[in-house]
């Protein structure tokens, strides 16, 4: 029921949404708010910022303002949050916030949140000099994902004794208050971490976003937990658990200056992995455990790898994807008015669609081949392949009848689809394959 009201709400949330808030909505991750953030503090006028944190949001946010403000069925509504939640078998009553675990519970926050943005920007224009500010440019910016924003200012009074009470007085009505330990301002020189990073403004002018040490280091603990549990695991098991965890890291941050980051945490789980192999074998000489888990890859030595078996039940062996070998990339933010709901948007956003799909493909010869030569379209369907519907490589003629892996007898698409054609035994077409020697446009 939450699913079908929100297919209703989602585009009326993104009509009335605030423009520099990326939590929790289509087209829209956490890379396109720290872009921002960037954009926003670039100039030197920007001095200081107000993080913002917001105390227990999804918990507290007042059931009378919902039901008056968010535009669905107020009994359907109603129902959703005073229906309580399980936990131990116990039922436990709620009288305010978002239904607890719930898949509306996003769209229904952003709803709550929406609008503070506009205040700031009727009563600080952006780019304006202001004649109460004494003829100076406030540089008030307002960022926001989820229930964490940052504002920027010229000055700490400024935040402090304007801006401050504007955003209290906002929630106020909301029945939500600012969490008093999580929410200060600083000075843009001494830094603040924003959705895992760290934003700081060097004594040379220079602005730089990097891993914040916290994320570093929550992430490399949780990598050694994997690892002191894996004692009894093999080499090959240990990577296939490893390896999506150090790609999906290294993926969040490499739109921002963290090429050294990613060094230093291949330094520390090259050192976990050392002490895994010699707790594993503690009667082998050094030599001999280089041997049996390092070799040289890719001009990279020292490379943990394992061994296995492919489909075909011949040895092959698998390595551990180091951090450092992602490659750092700028991210084009969205822009801020897009609508994904918009016609006038459509082009827009299948093009950056395509953008993404492609660098999704960054590594994979094979696959970014057949996507372009299928105009990035699933031959069962016709629909479009993208990072929602997700993709499946399928062999026309099984690779244990004698198929090859190349590009001739592979087609991309859709899991369903892929499902589908294996459970029915149907035909797949062969897309046209650009003939050789001849560029795609």
């Amino acid at each position: 029921m939450q699913a079908l009201h929100l297919l209703a709400l989602a585009p009326v949330g993104e009509t009335i949404a605030d423009p520099n808030s990326y939590g929790f909505r289509e087209q829209r991750s956490c890379a396109d708010a720290i872009e921002q953030c960037y954009l926003a503090l670039r100039s030197a006028n920007t001095q200081w910022v107000l993080e913002g944190d917001i105390k227990a949001c999804f918990d507290t946010i007042s059931k009378d303002w919902l039901l008056t403000h968010i535009p669905m069925d107020k009994v359907i509504l109603e129902k959703w949050l005073t229906a309580g939640y399980m936990d131990k078998h116990v039922l436990h009553e709620t009288t305010d916030g978002t239904p607890q675990g719930g898949i509306i519970s996003p769209a229904l926050a952003n709803c709550a949140l929406d609008g503070l943005e506009r205040i700031l920007k009727d009563k600080y224009p952006r780019g304006r000099a202001l004649k109460s500010f004494g003829g100076l440019c406030p540089s008030v910016n307002y960022i926001r994902y989820a229930d964490d924003f940052v504002i920027t200012g010229r000055t700490k009074e400024l935040l402090e004794g304007e801006v401050k009470p504007i955003v209290v007085q906002f929630l106020q009505e909301r029945g939500l208050e600012l969490s008093p330990t999580k929410t200060v301002i600083t000075h843009v020189e001494k830094g603040f971490d924003f959705l895992g990073q760290s934003v700081r403004r060097y004594p040379n002018g220079r602005l730089f976003t990097k891993p914040s040490k916290k994320n570093v280091k929550t992430f490399l603990a949780g990598i050694r937990t994997v690892i002191k549990a894996a004692l009894g695991m093999s080499a090959a098991d240990l990577i296939e658990e490893l390896n999506p965890k150090v790609r999906g890291w290294a993926n969040y941050h490499r739109h921002v200056v963290s090429k050294r980051t990613f060094s230093r945490v291949d330094t520390a789980i090259f050192s976990c992995l050392w002490r895994w192999a010699r707790r594993r074998h503690p009667d082998k000489n050094l030599g001999w455990i280089k041997a049996k888990y390092f070799t040289s890859h890719r001009g990279r030595n020292w490379t943990f790898f394992g061994e296995t078996c492919d489909e075909e039940g011949k040895p092959q062996k698998v390595w551990l994807f180091p951090a450092a070998r992602t490659p750092i990339t700028r991210h084009v933010k969205v822009k801020a008015e897009a609508n994904p709901y918009d016609p006038v948007y459509e082009t827009y956003f299948a093009d950056r669609e395509g953008a993404h799909m492609r660098d999704s493909f960054r590594g994979t010869t094979t696959l970014r081949f057949l996507w372009r030569a299928q105009d990035g379209r699933c031959p069962v369907c016709q629909e479009r392949i993208t990072r929602l519907t997700g993709w499946r490589l399928y062999y026309r003629l099984p690779l244990v009848m004698g198929g090859s892996k190349g590009a001739t007898n592979s087609v991309l698409l859709h899991p369903e689809c892929r499902d589908k054609v294996h459970r029915l035994h149907l035909p797949v077409p062969q897309p046209r394959l650009p003939q050789k020697g001849v560029r795609r446009a």
